[in-house]
């Protein structure tokens, strides 16, 4: 969470925040830190009427790079380990799991007793307690996340689509009040993707199957933005690509 007089700027998990939070951090003089992950409800009483801003992803994709990021550690964190069977269930089992929180309490049981009982400031950054108010939901765990970071108001949020950050992140703070100087603006243009996971197109990760459950879970973010994958994108075969980039 980045607060500054004229506006608050939330990092949804994953979603280009960690590239807005060097940007804001960088540019805006009177920005500052004060925690990481954090969600509306925790914004405090002297910024809680300012304008928020966020960032938002595809969720396809989103599941991919979380599971390449995670998967790829030596040290995977605590919700990975136990969604993947510490590691044995692979992509399509891993994110399934991801899916179902908000129908199976005994999945959500099993994550609930491994997070943290408060909030971090490092990692995932996840209580326990914030978790337990995704049972009985039908949410995915993105469109979780999304409603846990930004809340259920929306007539004061500016939300960008990570997808166009660079060309949305300018107008996104100036509507905020918050001048873009030129090499701020060359910084969001030019500079590198930050945080980045490496995998394959995250499309042909997903059969017909595993495609339609996230088109379900997280209906909330897919129609609000209007995200899609298109079946063509989806693969045939029973494994995922092993081509790593950089997304």
């Amino acid at each position: 969470m980045i607060v500054t007089p004229r506006f608050v700027f939330l990092h949804l998990h994953k979603s280009g925040g960690t590239f807005a939070n060097v940007c804001l951090l960088q540019f805006v003089p009177d920005a500052r830190q004060i925690g990481y992950h954090l969600p509306r409800e925790l914004i405090p009483a002297a910024f809680s009427a300012l304008p928020v801003l966020g960032l938002v992803r595809n969720p396809w994709s989103y599941y991919v790079s979380w599971y390449a990021f995670q998967s790829s550690r030596p040290e995977p964190n605590a919700l990975y380990r136990a969604l993947s069977n510490n590691g044995t269930l692979g992509f399509a089992g891993t994110v399934r799991n991801m899916l179902l929180l908000g129908r199976d309490d005994s999945i959500l049981q099993k994550v609930l007793s491994v997070l943290p009982p408060s909030y971090t400031n490092r990692g995932l950054n996840l209580p326990a307690f914030a978790l337990e108010t995704i049972r009985g939901s039908g949410l995915g765990f993105y469109s979780f996340l999304h409603r846990h970071i930004f809340g259920t108001r929306t007539e004061d949020l500016i939300i960008g689509r990570m997808e166009s950050l660079r060309e949305e992140l300018p107008s996104m703070l100036e509507r905020a009040g918050q001048p873009v100087s030129p090499p701020m603006h060359a910084f969001i243009t030019e500079s590198a993707a930050l945080n980045a996971s490496a995998h394959a197109e995250y499309s042909t990760y997903y059969d017909a199957s595993l495609a339609k459950e996230v088109a379900t879970a997280d209906e909330s973010v897919v129609a609000r933005y209007g995200y899609g994958l298109r079946p063509a994108q989806m693969r045939d075969g029973p494994h995922p690509p092993r081509t790593p980039r950089g997304e």
